[in-house]
């Protein structure tokens, strides 16, 4: 039987999930150790590679630690050109090398679908990490990416997405939350995550509920990508953004003004998303001042409660 006690150098584990697990090497270093890999969200074998790998060392950001190494983990059909695989395990190499990270190796499987992604480690300091709890009433919430992957790839899928709303998709899909997460340690944050698969909301209330607080979030200053709200529209949802509807929203309350189509956005399952983190409220002029300096964009959408929920206003 496992007991957390019985490691005590495990900082976070399965007692306490997170984005990634923790172990403390020394008091100076911690180990960040996460795993993540999905099937195909566009069509190009290059870029689809280098999405899955900034969407898997995503987690290693939001924990405020810097990747160092990492492993593929791919799921290939034997029919599969060999160049497309190439391609694929490419594209996830020179993602890993823009982050500074060495691919040394992996392991790869047969299957009906192609799958890819990277186990992943970084190094965090032990007293300077980003966790889903240690969120206070007051903070600010800010968020560093636009809403909208989940269904823009949908789009993409069935051939209707107009192609300016793709590249757009692919761009933010593509880019590293390492400026995210620089930004979020530099001001004294403490509660972090990243936007994925259990949508906004979904892994709004992860932080909330981990650290025994609610959330105000104002729905217009959430930012969307272009067409997200008009194929939200045409309700063009990814399967995922139901399911993720059916068991956060128990815990939301939404403003009677936002229609059931923008409300489901909010639990738009997303790929590669941006960071969402908790800023003390005397710490948002450093911030966004650093913000400027590195080029980070970044929303403020909202603000930590004691209510024990989510509104959305």
């Amino acid at each position: 039987m496992f007991l957390a006690a019985d490691y005590p150098d495990l900082m976070v584990g399965l007692g306490q999930p997170d984005d990634a697990a923790v172990w403390r090497v020394d008091d100076e270093r911690a180990l960040v150790v996460t795993t993540d890999f999905f099937t195909p969200v566009v069509d190009d074998p290059f870029t689809y590679g280098a999405i899955a790998a900034a969407n898997s060392l995503s987690d290693i950001y939001a924990m405020g630690a810097a990747p160092f190494l990492a492993l593929n983990i791919a799921a290939f059909p034997p029919q599969l050109p060999t160049n497309i695989c190439s391609q694929i395990l490419q594209g996830g190499a020179e993602k890993a090398r823009e982050a500074g990270v060495v691919i040394v190796g992996g392991h790869t499987i047969q299957d009906k679908e192609p799958k890819y992604g990277l186990v992943a480690l970084g190094f965090a300091h032990p007293q300077n990490m980003l966790t889903k709890g240690g969120l206070q009433p007051d903070d600010r919430l800010y968020l560093s990416k636009p809403i909208g992957t989940g269904v823009i790839a949908t789009a993409i899928k069935a051939g209707t997405e107009q192609p300016q709303e793709a590249r757009e998709a692919i761009e933010w899909m593509l880019r590293l939350n390492k400026g995210a997460a620089e930004l979020a340690l530099s001001c004294g944050a403490v509660a972090a995550t990243d936007i994925t698969g259990f949508s906004l909301l979904g892994h709004a209330w992860e932080m909330a509920a981990a650290s025994g607080t609610g959330m105000r979030i104002d729905f217009e200053k959430v930012p969307l990508m272009t067409g997200a709200r008009r194929l939200a529209g045409q309700w063009v949802f990814p399967g995922g953004a139901f399911d993720n509807a059916e068991f956060f929203k128990p815990h939301v309350q939404f403003h009677a003004e936002i229609s059931q189509e923008l409300q489901l956005l909010l639990f738009d399952p997303q790929t590669s998303g941006g960071l969402l983190f908790a800023v003390p409220p005397g710490n948002e002029n450093v911030m966004l001042k650093k913000a400027e300096e590195i080029q980070q964009p970044v929303w403020k959408i909202g603000v930590a409660t004691d209510s024990g929920r989510i509104e959305v206003l």
